[in-house]
């Protein structure tokens, strides 16, 4: 198929780029990364008309969208579903049930809280020791470090994002409030010195790869806290363990960022397998729009019904 007939068999198809109240344009409670949302607009919505399809970007949780009138949908800058989590998953379901939904709802719930690592790392991934708590007293907090074996840990939310109430500990200092299920791990010098490293795959095929450093004096990588990004050519060993993390999914997803740390003997340990909502940095990934455009004429084919199946 040309592109000029690919352009006429999709024109006036209409798609959804599920967004938030916290990053659409003109909010009065935009957050301060939400440029991102406009770089993934600008990346995507050309590369989307080319298709002959139209993106329009609308709020999850708006009252009177009319989801049955979007050939489909993409979930993209969400924010804040993470206070939301009930509701949030009972919106993707009414909205999958009125059009096609990626990625799908059935991936969402079993992405939506980190215990999923637990089920990744029984297929042979490997993750940063990690210590599980569903209640978090002080007595967890002091036990934590023993278990650990570190006087040094990182809270984080199972249910969340962008850093956000993540905690850096040491042993015998202050212990904050944490009334959410949390999880605990040692942490790791390599996040200053070298980064963080994504993957980013579309339709299963790895499209770019970047690193992500903190602020000088600072190890949270997000851009709302200083941190900066850079294009990166990954060595052959280690694509094939992002790649290796990607294949043990049971069905393909649309996009996944793949986020990983370096152990100090120089393999990657994955910190995150990101399929909800993740930013797929179009800058570091100048094809991410047409690879994006391209896997949804994909799946919006006939023969494509039926790709994704439940996890658990």
């Amino acid at each position: 198929m040309d592109a000029t007939t690919s352009h006429a068999k999709w024109a006036g198809m209409k798609i959804a780029y599920l967004a938030s109240r916290v990053t659409l344009p003109g909010s009065d409670i935009r957050r301060s990364d939400a440029f991102e949302h406009d770089y993934m607009m600008n990346a995507l919505v050309p590369a989307f008309a080319a298709q002959g399809m139209t993106l329009i970007d609308i709020s999850w949780d708006d009252e009177e969208a009319d989801w049955a009138s979007f050939d489909a949908a993409v979930i993209g800058t969400t924010w804040d579903y993470w206070d939301r989590m009930d509701e949030f998953l009972a919106t993707l379901e009414r909205i999958g049930q009125q059009t096609r939904l990626f990625n799908p709802p059935e991936l969402v719930r079993w992405n939506i809280r980190k215990t999923y690592l637990r089920h990744l790392e029984a297929k042979g991934a490997e993750l940063i020791p990690t210590l599980w708590l569903d209640s978090v007293t002080r007595k967890d907090v002091e036990s934590a470090f023993d278990l650990l074996g570190s006087d040094d840990l990182v809270f984080k939310r199972q249910v969340g994002a962008g850093a956000k109430d993540q905690h850096r500990l040491t042993r015998g200092g202050p212990v904050p409030d944490m009334p959410h299920a949390m999880m605990a791990q040692p942490f790791m010098k390599m996040i200053q010195d070298e980064g963080e490293i994504s993957f980013i795959f579309i339709d299963g095929e790895f499209s770019h790869a970047l690193v992500k450093r903190a602020a000088l004096g600072d190890y949270r990588i997000q851009s709302a806290y200083g941190g900066s990004e850079q294009t990166l050519t990954p060595s052959t060993a280690d694509l094939a363990s992002a790649q290796a993390v990607i294949a043990t999914m049971e069905a393909v997803p649309l996009y996944g960022r793949v986020d990983m740390l370096r152990a100090p003997e120089g393999n990657l340990l994955l910190m995150e397998l990101e399929l909800i909502e993740p930013y797929l940095y179009p800058i570091e990934g100048p094809n991410l729009g047409t690879k994006m455009a391209s896997a949804i004429v994909r799946r919006m084919r006939p023969e494509s019904l039926g790709l994704h199946t439940q996890l658990t």
